[in-house]
């Protein structure tokens, strides 16, 4: 682990693996910490480079001074900065939750999107993706992601959600853990959790504050590989469907496991990671790829499943 820079806010860097290797970033969610991770870093390090950082105001890296400093400007920036001192001209992007987040939107700049060379979402729609949804779904599928999003509008509210994170927080995330099968383990839940989640709820303050009213160009420039996990209370398969026609070429694959999919099948995850990179990489698609093609969309490219 080293420490960068990235404005006024130190990221802690992790890195595994041979640097000559194809390099694999995986970027953590909320109120996660790049530890949540470590069961597929230690599948896919003696094939791959694999990178990892604590995002700004989690785990060993530090928080901004000014709360209001969590702007997917800023994030981006952060991004470029690992990007820059990880030094690989070409890197593959992984994406959980607010991780993925984060990668829909940073591949709409050409500075992130130029040294990305695929990129792998898990339970984290872009926000452009779900506004543009918001607004042309379904209404009964839109009414259904809606009631699934409903603690977006409670961490809006002052302090109270400090307030339970700090109290009653990490038990319900534990909790709600065991439910999905995953055991607490040392590094997740983080020892920092409590302050990890009162500071990235500026995330939904800041860069989340009135970007589903209004939808930017949602498409990506390189291939992704949606991974949906079929029992994520946070996502529906309706908003996640819409997300393929996004992108230049994509793949959509299935697991049945909760939103921790990294945690309850990391040998998954790690598996579909490593054969969706072999193959953007100019390897030959595995037999599942293979298998899973499907009709496309009406001008749109083909999609895996």
């Amino acid at each position: 682990m080293r420490l960068i820079s990235s404005g006024d806010v130190r990221l802690a860097l992790h890195e595994e693996g041979d640097a000559a290797r194809p390099a694999i970033l995986l970027l953590h969610g909320y109120p996660d910490t790049s530890r949540v991770w470590d069961e597929v870093a230690a599948l896919l390090r003696d094939r791959f480079r694999v990178v990892r950082y604590d995002v700004r105001g989690a785990g060993r890296s530090s928080a901004p001074r000014d709360r209001r400093h969590y702007t997917f400007d800023h994030l981006a920036a952060d991004l470029a900065a690992v990007l820059e001192a990880v030094g690989a001209p070409r890197v593959h992007l992984v994406g959980h939750d607010w991780g993925s987040i984060q990668l829909w939107e940073a591949l709409s700049r050409p500075a992130i999107s130029q040294t990305a060379a695929s990129f792998t979402s898990i339970g984290g729609p872009g926000l452009d993706q779900a506004a543009h949804f918001f607004r042309y779904g379904e209404r009964r599928a839109v009414l259904g992601q809606l009631a699934r999003s409903w603690y977006i509008g409670c961490f809006q509210a002052p302090l109270l959600p400090e307030l339970v994170w700090r109290t009653l927080g990490p038990r319900l995330l534990g909790r709600t853990l065991r439910k999905e099968g995953v055991r607490p383990r040392p590094g997740h839940p983080a020892q920092t959790l409590a302050r990890d989640a009162a500071n990235g709820l500026g995330l939904y303050r800041t860069a989340m504050r009135g970007r589903l009213r209004r939808a930017g160009d949602p498409r990506v420039p390189v291939p992704v590989q949606l991974i949906e996990t079929t029992r994520d209370p946070f996502v529906s398969p309706r908003l996640l469907a819409t997300l393929a026609r996004w992108a230049p070429a994509c793949w959509r694959r299935e697991v049945a496991a909760g939103h921790w999919v990294q945690r309850s099948h990391p040998g998954v995850v790690a598996r579909m990671v490593a054969e969706f990179v072999t193959h953007v990489d100019g390897g030959p698609p595995s037999p599942e790829l293979r298998r899973s093609k499907a009709p496309s969309f009406p001008g749109k490219p083909s999609i895996g499943r």
